[in-house]
This record gives structure tokens, C-alpha cells and sequence, in this order.
């Protein structure tokens, strides 16, 4: 028993005469991902109650709404949200914040009458109150009404984003995730800053979103997925719920439909995109690089542009991604060929391109961004791209691929960029692992591909504690990037992740707290 409420105490959790610990203040200094700047003040702790309320006019209102819906359900008080100035036990959201704070920094001060977030943006209210909610107690994150006391350590804590596009990829193309399933994963992402979730929506196993101008896309090519089991699609109108769940977590949806490669689908949906004209079965398995769209053959393009056309047109965000990767049994000269009839189309729809690097090759001009998946410490081609005016976005696949295992005993997921502890994903800097100028960089992608992955429980599992340490390298100064800190702060994430009902893995390299 001593060595338990040693390591309690230790994390900063009161553990009472009966033995169980008691929800507690947490440390300013705990924080995930870590701020820019911390200034402590133990003296001026602040009392959540039932006579708290939010004050959160004009612009700050849905961000006052949000905050509400986190606190209500866990402490059972009213939290009314109001547009009138604070008394006192108020929590107040200002669109004041110095302009050098940027569209996503805040200000966030806590005293022991009320509590104060500034920013320039509602992003930035948002990524603020992520930050207090990592204050109060792990209780906070419940679903049911939890015993107080509801206290947030006093002080101020100034921050911003070191990399304004911080992704999670999410692939209900081998296998499908439903819109209830996405959202889940949108509300844990963005405790972390996530801002950006990359759908890979297409592939050979299945075409996951309706697009009317093509309707055998879902109605053959979404039946199937890995293993032989029922697929699903996204209608149209599903997408959009997607699209508008996570715009109200300040998170944008970058679609990728990806060609010339990982096209079975659509290959076996429609035989006149195939050069024989003769369509393939249904694609169940888990190999790559055998499937091309006809890259000589008028169709393709129409196909390809009646595509973009409508996911474009569904799609508010600035990006549309193309895949690109993998296309074994496309020769290069016909994968130039095709990228350069197919980038100025992205173009007419009012998007920019991003694919992975591979893409490259075929010299995407100005703001398209090429996305690194390659387990080497960077690439010829992104320099190319760099030259070009090209912007990268880090995602190395023996670092940030949360699809592949943790270690040989992991029961989900593939190896074949080796096994990645928490260690190894919080172990690398997106500048200096690539051999780019660090203003280059776009920021970091954590992906998961799912060819072993059906459920939420597998998602969470493989992301958490992952996904954190992704999400640190990208929003966090560089030099706040320390792994024994960063193990601490992250074990008390566990007893929030219990409180939520979400899943993750104990990684043993971690101090979980409980």
C-alpha cells in the first residue's frame, strides 16, 4: 500500500486515510501538450460550483457551450453560459488576446475569484479550454455526475502552436467506421490540439462517400472490406455531419481520394476504367501496389474530375488529398503523365493538393504539400519540393504511424516499420528527423491505417498514448520536447481516459498513476 499512494502522491493525487484517492487539483505544470510558458501561483487556486457560470459573448458563445457540455455532466451544476459581465466564480472567454498569440494561442489565468481565457480566435478559446479542462480533476472527463471538489491550481499559462497543421489520419476504407465512430474519435483527438483529421476514404478494399455522378463507387465498390466482412459508405449528407462535427472542434476535414494506385474499388465498379475494359472482383486483402486507374484512356480524367468535382464542393477546408503512394504497376512516365492532368484539377475546384511524397515526382507547384511517409531520415524529393515553393508534412511511418504495433506481443496491428513504443513516437523532431528547414515543414501527421482495426476500442488502443506524443511534437516549443517530462505528465492522462470510457494501451514505459 505505501508504494501505491507514494506513486499517488507522487502525481500529485491526495490519497485519504481510507486509501482512495480524492479528486485533486491538477499541477499547472502537467499539461498535454506542453505549453509554451507556465507561471504557477498556489495561492490563488480556484473553486469550481454550482454558482459558477460561463461568460462568453458575441464570437465566444459556441466555445461557452462547449466548455458548458464538458463540465455539466461530471459535476452536475447548471453551467449557464451568459453574454453579461462575470461576477464572481465566473469563468469569462474574451476575443481579446494579444495579436502575438496568433490565431490559435490563448492566455489562461486562473485566480482564486475567477478564471480568464484571452485569445484572437475562437480556435484559440478552444485550444484554451482543452488546456483548463487538463486542470481540473480526472473526474472531469465522466459521462455521470462525480464527487468534488473541483479545483484548478492558480496562475497563468501563455501558449501557441509551434505548427499550425497538427493531423490525425483515420482509414475507414479497409475497414469501415461509422459517422458515430469518427465523432468519437474527433472528440478525443481535440483534447490534444489536434486541428486537422485526414479521412482516407477510398482504396482497394472500398469507396467509402457517395458521389452521385459515379453511384456504383458505393453501391459495389463500398460492400466490401478487409477480411470479407460487410463494408459501409458515407452518403453524402454523412460526410457533411462529419464535416460540421468537426468544424465545431475547431478541426478541419482534408478528404483523401487516392490515385492512380489503391483504386480495386473503383476498378470493380466501373470496367471502363480499366485499360482491358474488364473489371476486377472484389479486393478483401491487405496487399498493396497491383491496381492503377488507365492512365491512357479519356474516362479517367472525367471520372477523376466528376470526383474531385463533388468532394471538392462537400469539403470547406483548403486541401484535398490524392494518395498517390504506392503505384507499383504504374510506370513513372504514366504517373507524371496522370498527376499533370490531374493536380491542375484539384486546382479548378478551389483546392490545393497534398499526397504523399511519392507524388512529388510529378513537380505539384507552390502551395501543394507533400506528405513524407518514408521510414528514412528524409528524401531527395522533399528538397525538390522545397526548392519549389512546396511545404512538407512529417509524418514518418516508423514514428507516427499508430497502426503498427508497439512491440511483437501487440495484438492489433502490422510491423513493417517496425514496432513504435511511446518512446519512439515522442522521440524525433519533424525538422531535424527530415533534414528540412524547419519553416518548410506544414507539421505533423499521426496516421492509422486499419487493416487490423474494426472498432473504437482498436482505434483508442492503438492512438493512446500515441496520439499525445504526436500531437506534443506539434504543437509544443521545441525545447520543451523532454521524455522524462513527458512520461510523467502523460500518466496523468490514464485516470482521464478511465473517466471518458476510452481505451489505451499501458505502455511500461509509462508511470501510469492508477
Amino acid at each position: 500500500m505505501a508504494v501505491v499512494a507514494g506513486a499517488l502522491l507522487a502525481a500529485g493525487t491526495a490519497v485519504p486515510a481510507g486509501g482512495d484517492p480524492a479528486p485533486a487539483a491538477s499541477a499547472m505544470d502537467t499539461i498535454v501538450p506542453a505549453p509554451e510558458s507556465v507561471t504557477p501561483d498556489p495561492a490563488a487556486n480556484f473553486e469550481l460550483s454550482e454558482q459558477t457560470a460561463i461568460l462568453a459573448p458575441g464570437e465566444a458563445a459556441g466555445v461557452g457551450e462547449y466548455l458548458a457540455g464538458v463540465l455539466r455532466p461530471s459535476t452536475g451544476f447548471p453551467v449557464p453560459v451568459n453574454p453579461a459581465l462575470p461576477g464572481t466564480g465566473d469563468i469569462a472567454l474574451a476575443l481579446d488576446g494579444d495579436p502575438g498569440l496568433g490565431p490559435e494561442g490563448y492566455r489562461l489565468q486562473v485566480a482564486d475569484d475567477a478564471v480568464q481565457v484571452h485569445a484572437t480566435s475562437p480556435d484559440g478559446l478552444f485550444n484554451a479550454v482543452q488546456t483548463l479542462r487538463q486542470l481540473l480533476p480526472a473526474g472531469i472527463e465522466s459521462a455521470t455526475a462525480q464527487p468534488g471538489p473541483w479545483t484548478m491550481p492558480g496562475g497563468e499559462i501563455t501558449d501557441k502552436p509551434r505548427f499550425g497543421h497538427r493531423s490525425a489520419q483515420l482509414d475507414p476504407a479497409r475497414h469501415f467506421f461509422t459517422v458515430d465512430m469518427v465523432k468519437r474519435y474527433i472528440d478525443q483527438i481535440a483534447k490534444y490540439k489536434i486541428n486537422k483529421l485526414h479521412l482516407h476514404l477510398t482504396d482497394d478494399q472500398g469507396w467509402r462517400l457517395q458521389i452521385n455522378s459515379w453511384p456504383r463507387l458505393t453501391e459495389f465498390g463500398a460492400q466490401t472490406e478487409v477480411g470479407g466482412t460487410p463494408g459501409g459508405f458515407y452518403t453524402q449528407q454523412d460526410y457533411s455531419e462529419i464535416v460540421d462535427y468537426a468544424a465545431s472542434r475547431h478541426m478541419t476535414v482534408i478528404p483523401e481520394i487516392d490515385m492512380p494506385g489503391h483504386t480495386n474499388a473503383a476498378l470493380s465498379s466501373y470496367a471502363e476504367l480499366n485499360c482491358d475494359g474488364v473489371a476486377p472482383p472484389p479486393y478483401t486483402g491487405i496487399d498493396v501496389g497491383f491496381s492503377s486507374l488507365c492512365v491512357n484512356k479519356d474516362i479517367t480524367y472525367t471520372f477523376v474530375e466528376d470526383v474531385i468535382r463533388e468532394v471538392a464542393a462537400l469539403t470547406p477546408g483548403p486541401y484535398l488529398h490524392i494518395g498517390g503512394d504506392e503505384a507499383h504497376s504504374t510506370t513513372d512516365e504514366d504517373y507524371v503523365a496522370f498527376m499533370s492532368k490531374v493536380l491542375p484539377l484539384v486546382e479548378k475546384y478551389g483546392k490545393k493538393p497534398l499526397g504523399w511524397h511519392e507524388y512529388g515526382k510529378a513537380a505539384p507547384q507552390g502551395d501543394a504539400a507533400l506528405q513524407f511517409w518514408g521510414t528514412t531520415n528524409g528524401d531527395p524529393i522533399l528538397n525538390e519540393g522545397i526548392a519549389r515553393g512546396n511545404k512538407v508534412l512529417a509524418s514518418p511511418a516508423n514514428k507516427s504511424y499508430m497502426d503498427m504495433k508497439y512491440d511483437e506481443n501487440t495484438p492489433l496491428g502490422l510491423q513493417w516499420a517496425g514496432f513504435i513504443e511511446v518512446a519512439d513516437a515522442y522521440g524525433w523532431d519533424p525538422a531535424d528527423h527530415l533534414q528540412v528547414p524547419e519553416e518548410s515543414v506544414l507539421g505533423v501527421e499521426a496516421p492509422m491505417f486499419s487493416e487490423t482495426l474494426e472498432t473504437s476500442q482498436h482505434i483508442e488502443f492503438m492512438a493512446f498514448p500515441r496520439l499525445p506524443a504526436i500531437a506534443e511534437l506539434g504543437w509544443s516549443p521545441k525545447n520543451t520536447h523532454d521524455w522524462e517530462s513527458f512520461k510523467t505528465r502523460l500518466a496523468n492522462q490514464g485516470p482521464r481516459w478511465q473517466a471518458a470510457g476510452q481505451d489505451f494501451y499501458r505502455s511500461p514505459q509509462i508511470p501510469w498513476t492508477r
